[in-house]
């Protein structure tokens, strides 16, 4: 399994210029597969649709202070030589794609051919307010939107005349460094985010928090999706967001790269939940996360006893990297 790391970009105490470049340095020079960010426009005080993954709905509280994801993932382009550049994701609906396309193509030729277009339609009916785009027919919008962005990044002339979006016959450079284009990554759970990915898209990032159970069973329908067009499922990439938390470890604790086991390592008394233990434990369940065919863990450490350590977030990630390869 492919390990990547999400960059402190958000909150106030880890959201820095030198917490991003240390992470980034060393996550390249440790051979890691990808660093990523993510896109959030507003912190809601009255979110008009809860946040699924907090029991009050809120957004969690280090999104009221966050850096944009491309111009961050460009920042670290001039500072890494090998390393994937991903998001995960942008909401593409929130943006022109004419711009985001540019914004893409210069991440992607300034990085050398490092970049990824993790890509989402949203779900925070107060985003889509501030952006001023229309929360009905978001899906349709979204299909039309990913065709214009691959004939921009492929066509010579680009001609585009649909119901959302119109561009005249038009000469748009240049093109993105990776052929035929960027890879495209999309998140979402329903059928017809599936049929899109096997449709358009290159790659599908979800989250596993408690259970692989339903990215099992989702996998499978990303894998019926994509025989329905003739499609290899092999050519879509899983990737998935998970958050490690490694018990009985601090920010102000030092991890010896020696000892997988470190000052966490105790006994359980209660059922272990996934992703929660000490560094081999979690080896294991990244293990576990990888026979259901999921082939990259996006690793967040944000909210994790370890998120104010660089140091430890490498070292831990480097001793979890060396178990799952």
């Amino acid at each position: 399994m492919k390990l990547g790391i999400r960059l402190p970009q958000t909150g106030r105490n880890q959201a820095k210029k030198e917490n991003i470049m240390q992470l980034a340095e060393d996550a390249d020079i440790a051979g890691f597969h990808s660093l990523w960010v993510l896109e959030r426009l507003i912190w809601p005080i009255n979110p008009q649709n809860p946040y699924p993954g907090s029991k009050d709905g809120k957004f969690p509280d280090d999104w009221q202070y966050i850096f944009d994801p491309i111009e961050t993932l460009t920042f670290v382009a001039s500072k890494t030589k090998r390393i994937r550049l991903g998001t995960s994701v942008v909401d593409m609906l929130f943006h022109n794609p004419l711009i985001l396309s540019k914004r893409f193509t210069t991440l992607d030729i300034l990085s050398d051919g490092r970049a990824i277009a993790g890509l989402g339609i949203g779900w925070a009916r107060d985003e889509y307010q501030a952006s001023g785009i229309p929360f009905r027919n978001r899906g349709d919008r979204a299909d039309e939107y990913l065709q214009l962005l691959k004939k921009i990044w492929t066509k010579d002339v680009v001609d585009f005349e649909g119901k959302y979006y119109g561009v005249p016959p038009s000469k748009i450079g240049p093109k993105p460094h990776q052929l035929p284009h960027i890879p495209i990554y999309l998140g979402g759970y329903s059928e017809k985010t599936f049929a899109r990915i096997a449709n358009h898209a290159d790659g599908w990032i979800c989250t596993i928090r408690d259970s692989v159970r339903q990215t099992k069973s989702n996998i499978e329908m990303i894998k019926r999706e994509c025989l329905k067009v003739n499609r290899n499922p092999d050519d879509i990439e899983i990737a998935a967001i998970v958050y490690p938390n490694i018990e009985c470890l601090s920010s102000d604790d030092h991890v010896e790269p020696t000892d997988p086991r470190g000052k966490w390592q105790r006994a359980q008394k209660n059922p272990r939940h996934l992703l929660n233990g000490n560094v081999e434990q979690l080896a294991d369940d990244l293990r576990q996360i990888g026979e259901i065919g999921v082939d990259l863990a996006i690793l967040n450490y944000n909210r994790s006893p370890i998120g104010n350590s660089i140091d430890n977030i490498i070292s831990v990630t480097r001793q979890l990297h060396n178990l799952v390869k």
